[in-house]
């Protein structure tokens, strides 16, 4: 075969495997939405067949042979920022990554993952964490095998090869000198707003409101957006997220609590802001690289900007506070726009990682990932996680843990075997932050815009800088391209520390 025809037969390949693992997730997203508990047994055999039939496939010498011919052909690869020398860089890092790990493991992986699931839904239910101990045990002793296979990197740990999943380049001791001033600066922020600030007033986040007017606002709230209903669906899961089996199949799940509307709302735009992303990123590639996420720490740099930076803004709430006293009603009627506004930006320390504020809530992220880390450096064993959960939230966060419902077991994650994960999530939030100031920068200050509900010019942005890109950057990378300077935690500390000053009336 020529050139072309290789590159051809190598894509043809490529997108009947991301077809096959994109029907596994649908098996995984009506596993958490619609699927009955007693078929658990049953749905984790599917999902392991399914699981090794992808890794077989994405794994063979043909995938090998076609990618080295490729890769010596200067036609596809010259141009370093092209679709095809894009497809080719990163079906050749995760062809690495996957010829690595055996078949059996693969399976092994998946059908552990899907029971831990259930069972840590259980745990959390019951808030037994016993029954979720021997999954958690079995995940973290197959996580390490895998690390293992693909080896640390250079100058690295164990812990370093899974993190390098989610974020490429990611490294244990970069995010321990990231997060160390991080956590210093808002530890003295928070000190600084529980003994001179004054708490703004959140009673209205304890007015019940019943699901389906909640529901009704979420979906507003979305289409404004810009999320296309067309191509997606709103439902309701124990733990929210999104999940995309292609840009024309985008489904966001979120949850809600009647006495915690704004909760709710916060996660749906949350998932809104995810689901954003997937859906901008170019159909014409479906099924490739170049119609994927850069890395999960700018996929949440999307989620957190539409969550905080919109939703926590002046603007955003002078233009919904009508809608939440046609749809909503009752008791919040009596509530203005800059009630709502300063009570969405109250700083408090709490227990749930979901509910924290922007203040607080990398301090959670920064316990998980300690714990992560003392768990691969057999620091912690899994039996006495819940003691080092409590203890560092009492010493970060101030409070105390009243039960593993609420403490160690209130995420997905880990029943998943997604370690490595968390770091992401605070990534996110320093990329929204310099994405957000360099927008401003380019299409000036949005808030007459949002005021009025106009969010399209936010998302155009979005769409040109970051979404139409895929995967064409790595995740630094493309920061810089976007913003033209490396990430930084100065954009999202100036603009956190003006507004808590002005809301917690410093």
């Amino acid at each position: 075969m020529n050139q072309h025809e290789n590159y051809q037969k190598l894509l043809s390949i490529q997108v009947d495997n991301a077809l096959l693992g994109t029907s596994a997730a649908v098996l995984g997203w009506d596993q958490e939405v619609m699927m009955p508990k007693g078929a658990i047994g049953w749905r984790a055999r599917q999902l392991g067949l399914l699981a090794g039939l992808h890794h077989e496939r994405s794994t063979t010498e043909e995938i090998g042979e076609l990618l080295q011919a490729c890769e010596e052909d200067q036609v596809l690869t010259g141009a370093p920022r092209s679709a095809e020398a894009t497809n080719l860089r990163m079906w050749r890092r995760d062809y690495d990554k996957a010829t690595r790990l055996p078949a059996s493991l693969v399976k092994e992986i998946a059908e552990t993952r899907s029971h831990a699931q259930s069972a840590w839904a259980k745990a959390k239910e019951e808030n037994d964490f016993s029954v979720f101990l021997p999954f958690l045990e079995k995940n973290l002793e197959l996580a390490r095998r895998e690390a293992e296979c693909y080896g640390p990197p250079e100058g690295g740990e164990l812990w370093d090869a899974l993190a390098d999943n989610y974020e490429p380049g990611t490294r244990a001791k970069d995010l321990t000198e990231l997060f160390t001033p991080l956590r210093d600066r808002l530890t003295a922020l928070i000190q600084e707003v529980q003994s001179k600030g004054s708490p703004p007033d959140t009673s209205f986040n304890e007015v019940p409101v019943p699901k389906p007017r909640q529901d009704k606002l979420g979906r507003l709230v979305l289409e404004a957006m810009g999320y296309d209903f067309c191509h997606g669906r709103l439902d309701e899961s124990a733990h929210p997220f999104t999940t995309s089996f292609s840009p024309a199949d985008v489904r966001i799940t979120t949850r809600y609590q009647e006495g915690l509307f704004l909760d709710a709302l916060g996660s749906t735009m949350h998932e809104g802001g995810h689901a954003l992303y997937e859906q901008g990123l170019p159909m014409e590639h479906a099924g490739t690289p170049m119609a994927e996420a850069a890395s999960l720490g700018i996929h949440e740099s999307q989620s957190r900007l539409w969550e905080n930076m919109v939703g926590h803004s002046r603007s955003f709430w002078g233009w919904c506070t009508p809608l939440v006293h046609d749809i909503l009603g009752g008791g919040l009627t009596g509530y203005d726009a800059e009630t709502f506004y300063k009570g969405s930006n109250r700083v408090q320390p709490s227990l749930i990682r979901v509910e924290a504020d922007e203040a607080t809530y990398n301090l959670h992220i920064i316990v998980r990932f300690e714990i992560e880390l003392m768990l691969f450096r057999d620091q912690l064993q899994p039996k006495d996680l819940p003691a080092a959960w409590n203890k560092l939230y009492r010493d970060l966060l101030g409070v105390e843990v009243p039960n593993d419902s609420k403490g160690c077991l209130q995420d997905i994650h880990w029943s998943l075997g997604s370690f490595g994960y968390f770091p992401t999530y605070t990534l996110g939030n320093l990329y929204a932050a310099q994405f957000f100031a360099k927008m401003e920068e380019d299409l000036g200050p949005q808030d007459q815009a949002f005021a009025k509900g106009e969010f399209a010019p936010l998302l155009g942005w979005l769409r040109e800088k970051i979404h139409s890109q895929g995967s064409r950057y790595f995740p630094g990378e493309l920061c810089e391209q976007v913003t033209g300077k490396k990430l930084s935690p100065e954009p999202f500390f100036t603009y956190l520390e003006k507004k808590v000053r002005e809301t917690n009336r410093l």
